[in-house]
Parts: C-alpha cells; sequence; structure tokens
C-alpha cells in the first residue's frame, strides 16, 4: 500500500500524546499534527483569546504545540497544507468543516462529563455541542469509527444514541497499562492524594472550600498531596489549600499517574484519573458512584491499544468494507483483554 498523508487533531497534552502514539505504529505513512481549532464565532474568540481556557488556545494550545516541537512531528495547522486520506481526533464536540465528509477515526480521550441540563439541550435543540462538554462526545457523527476504552463505554455511548456498527472496543493510549506507573521514582509513599479540577476556569461551579474540607475528612490522618489540573489558577488554588489544609504538599506539575501509584487513598472529582487508581486498587473517592464507574475502566492491555487503533486506521485506509468484515465491536470483546484489578 502506498503511503498516504494522516492529520491528527491534538488538543490537550493527553490527547496529544495518545495521538502520536497511535501515529509511531502506522509507519509507511505520511503524518501532520495540529493543535485544535475551530470555525466561525469559535475562531474569532480564540484568537480575542476568549476562549484561553480551552484547548483552542492558551496554555493547552501552547502545550500541544511545544510537545509537537520538541519531538519533531510535521505540523499542519488548520490542516490546510495537504489533502488527507485520513483524519485521526480525540474530540468531536467542534469539527472543522474542512475535515467533515472525510474519512475519520475518533479516538475516546478518557472520562465523560455527567449528563447535566446542557448535554440534554444540546441533544434537543441542537444547540453547540461544547455547552453539553465531554457529555456530547460521539455525538457528532461526522467520524467513520469511534474506538471507545471498553464495553462499558460502548454500551455508554450506544444509549447516548450513537451507532453501535461504528463504535470499537480498542481500549485507549495511556490508561491501558496502568501497572507500569508503580515503577517510579516519586519520593513520597502512602498519603492521600487529592486532584483537583479546573471546572472554575472553564466557567463550571465549584465549592472548592467544601471539597479540600471534605478531602482532609477523608484522608484518615495520612499525610496529604494535592496536584493541580494543569488548567488552574495555582496561586489561588495554592492559597486555598493552605488555609483550608494546611501542611498539605501541593504540585502543579508531574506525573500524576505515578502520584496516584504510591498512595493509599485517591480522592477526585470528574477525571478519569480515577480509573488509574481502581486498577491499581488503591480507596477511592469520587463523584461518580464507583459501581457505574466499575463498568467502565478501560481495558488493561500492556499498552496495545495505540496498535489496535492503528489497525483500525490501516483497514480504513485500505477500504471501509474491509474493517467491517474483520473488526466489529463483537470481535473485539473476544479479541481484547478485558481483564482489571479493582479495590
Amino acid at each position: 500500500m502506498n503511503g498516504k498523508k494522516i492529520l491528527y487533531m491534538c488538543g490537550s497534552l493527553n490527547q496529544t500524546t495518545m495521538l502520536h502514539q497511535i501515529s509511531k505504529c502506522l509507519p509507511g505513512h505520511e503524518h501532520f499534527f495540529t493543535a485544535y481549532y475551530s470555525d466561525g464565532a469559535e475562531r474569532v474568540a480564540a484568537r480575542l483569546g476568549f476562549l484561553d481556557f480551552s484547548v483552542l488556545g492558551g496554555k493547552f494550545r501552547a502545550q500541544t504545540e511545544s510537545y509537537l516541537q520538541k519531538n519533531d512531528l510535521a505540523m499542519d495547522y488548520r490542516g490546510e497544507g495537504h489533502k488527507y486520506d485520513l483524519i485521526v481526533v480525540c474530540s468531536d464536540i467542534i469539527m472543522p468543516k474542512n475535515l467533515r465528509n472525510k474519512k475519520m477515526v475518533m479516538v475516546q480521550e478518557g472520562m465523560t462529563d455527567p449528563e447535566n441540563i446542557f448535554y440534554h439541550m444540546v441533544k434537543k435543540f441542537r444547540i453547540p455541542r461544547y455547552f453539553g462538554g465531554t457529555a456530547t462526545t460521539g455525538l457528532s457523527d461526522f467520524y467513520t469509527y469511534f474506538c471507545v476504552a471498553s464495553e462499558g463505554y460502548r454500551e455508554l455511548f450506544i444509549r447516548k444514541g450513537i451507532k453501535q456498527e461504528k463504535i470499537i472496543i480498542t481500549g485507549i493510549p495511556n490508561f491501558d497499562n496502568c501497572v507500569q506507573f508503580l515503577n517510579n521514582d516519586f519520593p513520597y509513599k502512602n498519603y492521600a492524594l487529592v486532584c483537583s479540577s479546573d471546572s472554575r476556569e472553564t466557567y463550571k461551579y465549584e465549592n472548592r472550600k467544601k471539597f479540600i474540607q471534605k478531602a482532609v475528612s477523608l484522608s484518615e490522618g495520612k499525610k496529604m498531596i494535592f496536584k493541580l489540573h494543569p488548567n488552574e489558577n495555582v496561586e489561588r488554588a495554592t492559597k486555598e489549600i493552605n488555609k483550608y489544609a494546611p501542611g498539605s504538599m501541593i504540585f502543579s506539575d508531574g506525573n500524576t499517574n505515578e502520584m496516584i501509584a504510591n498512595c493509599d487513598i485517591l480522592v477526585t472529582h470528574y477525571s478519569t484519573v480515577v480509573y488509574v487508581g481502581m486498577v491499581l486498587g488503591k480507596k477511592i473517592y469520587s463523584s461518580f458512584k464507583l459501581e457505574e464507574l466499575k463498568q467502565l475502566i478501560p481495558i488493561q492491555n500492556k499498552g496495545e491499544s495505540a496498535k489496535n487503533i492503528a489497525d483500525v486506521c490501516s483497514k480504513l485506509l485500505e477500504g471501509e468494507s474491509a474493517i467491517k468484515n474483520s473488526i466489529s465491536p463483537k470481535d473485539n470483546k473476544d479479541k481484547f483483554d478485558l481483564t482489571y484489578q479493582t479495590a
């Protein structure tokens, strides 16, 4: 097969590293990467800096482009430099017009937001999907196939109305080999880890005082470490933690997964990192019901997800009928390792 041109639309650093892993499993093709982008009013707002809290600008875009440059990856912002044979994305909350009506593989990034009133408004009134957050993942139907983390997520997305014939269970990079994080050099152990969110930075409500105080009550007297979300206002968050959980250690960067591997207790709101803690058998406190999360845990296939997704991409490049005949949700349930550990 002659080499094809593939465009990867990145977003957060998590999305970017996932897509990079997939690209490395597709030798012989030309790979190009772009930061997340949009059309229309959102494009204007991003240019003016009003969307710097999102993947359309600010810290997220800077991190993505820095990563692409550091890894010497070919960049084509907005995908305008070439005619592409395949598009690979980690989100369809905003889908630029020049990517529509093309062969496209979408990869689940991680946990999806709760289905709040805005999610239901998106479905009923067709308002822009980003108002519903990541709860609206998959609702665009612009992609050809949607690679998801587990059988539980396949069932969740089908319930949301996504076409089941488009969903393929592959596992997702970054969350498919959690035991690897046990081998780390993070110097602390046996603490209560609190992973905070960027809810306020993205204009959602959060009672941070109440969250911190609850975390203290759940810590069982253990040393407390707070890992801030990359998008958080560090100065504000630090002041709050020092006030309501004095003596705690605070990290604004570092490997969150390795911190989870060394903790005894994990406290968080709505974050995919909870799955790392569940696989590693930690005591978990989350705003989601743990019984529901156990059904959704990404399959642990020893880091094979990127290759599985690359196989989907290859078959799509070869011809859509080939992938339908060789990979189906039923086949995936048997093919991939669905086992995991829980607390």
